[in-house]
């Protein structure tokens, strides 16, 4: 296949979209295995709180220097070897004797993840032809619908056997494998034409780099407002629905599943209304506009609760795309450190939002976490200060 600037590359669109879906699944396995992990190793909201820190610190430290890195200098394959971490943090998990090694297994699976995600969105830009907010949105919606899927497969492989039966998720690493081999040949045929062709023009933002700097750091708040409110219920939702409404623990992993796959769908309305509409327009709706479903969600009964836990999923989803390709638009000659700050923050957002919030929850409840969280998206206000992007050649 010959890589087109011109053209949407949908074929490698896809790729790398199920290689986001086999990571994601396997990131998200974490998660999933709370309630069985606290069963075992008779842990605290805090040392669950922890685990989500140890995994997205990991996670997100690296990936703005593996972004940086692969802008000078690209690596097709690394993804490869990115994943190869994850297929050991897996192996690790499901023979974890104590809670320390559930630590390493976890940090393992974050650095596996810190490798894979900055040089794949450099991949979906590449592929794009233009279309950047659609090419991040179906880059991304691999991923959610991997994180949806996981608590689903936990549910039925691993709960009515043993932690051990987590090493069937190493055929999903084994498949990534597969495709990211493939998507790494297109991606270096592309680097080699890229080099071969004339040199394309890079359009810049008509703003000042204070200006620039001012709008990233809007974004990164943004960013902190939606991750911090979704560790919340990632981390925390099937506990509080097995508490408060008296679920199982299978029936808790459904209600996750309504939400992960919610913001799957998400995620792919925000890609193509980013396009269409603008993607400021997309930030602003997609946060605030959770806002109200959020603050009611503490104060209902379990069939209202799925209602707007799938609400919540499909409208703060969207913001992701629009916010990545908006930051790689200010700063378009950096597009792999960009995506790697952003997928960091986001994962290191997402880790301390946890610890903190499972501390909350041992000196509170559950409950009042969710009163807490239910005022962030509130933070949305602020994307009206961002400016419309004008550019130049």
């Amino acid at each position: 296949m010959t890589p087109s600037s011109q053209k949407t590359v949908y074929p490698i669109l896809f790729a790398i979209a199920m290689a986001h879906l086999c990571n994601d699944l396997l990131q998200s396995v974490v998660p999933a295995m709370y309630p069985q992990l606290q069963q075992r190793y008779q842990l605290s909201m805090t040392q669950i709180g922890i685990i989500t820190f140890c995994f997205q610190v990991s996670a997100s430290i690296f990936q703005p220097l593996v972004g940086s890195y692969t802008d000078r200098h690209p690596r097709p394959y690394s993804q490869i070897f990115g994943m190869l971490f994850t297929a050991l943090g897996i192996f690790l998990l499901a023979k974890a004797p104590a809670y320390g090694w559930v630590l390493v297994s976890v940090s393992l699976i974050g650095i596996g993840s810190s490798i894979f995600h900055p040089e794949s969105s450099r991949v979906a830009y590449a592929a794009s032809g233009g279309k950047r907010s659609l090419a991040q949105a179906i880059f991304q919606i691999g991923g959610n619908t991997g994180s949806a899927f996981a608590p689903l497969l936990i549910a039925w492989v691993v709960i009515p056997n043993d932690q051990q039966y987590l090493l069937w998720f190493l055929s999903v690493a084994l498949l990534a494998q597969a495709i990211l081999l493939y998507v790494g040949r297109w991606y270096k045929n592309a680097l080699e034409v890229s080099r071969r062709g004339p040199k394309k023009l890079i359009f810049l933002p008509l703003l000042s780099q204070r200006r620039v700097n001012f709008s990233i750091g809007i974004l990164l708040l943004l960013i902190f407002s939606k991750y911090f409110y979704t560790a919340g219920i990632v981390s925390y939702f099937q506990f509080y629905t097995i508490q408060k409404f008296g679920l199982s623990e299978v029936q808790a992993q459904v209600y996750l599943f309504y939400f992960l796959i919610a913001s799957a769908l998400g995620t792919l309305l925000g890609g193509i209304f980013g396009d269409r509409m603008g993607r400021k327009y997309v930030i602003w709706f997609s946060i605030l506009g959770a806002a109200p479903f959020a603050l009611l969600l503490p104060h209902v009964g379990l069939q209202a609760t799925a209602v707007l836990i799938v609400l919540i999923g499909l409208i703060i989803s969207s913001a992701f795309p629009a916010i990545l390709v908006y930051a790689q638009e200010l700063m378009p000659r950096k597009i792999g450190k960009v995506s790697g700050l952003f997928y960091g923050f986001a994962f290191g957002m997402g880790g301390l939002g946890s610890a903190v919030l499972g501390y909350i929850a041992d000196i509170s409840s559950i409950a009042y976490v969710y009163q807490l969280c239910s005022f962030l998206p509130l933070l949305g206000l602020i994307a009206y200060f961002l400016p419309e992007l004008k550019k130049k050649a």
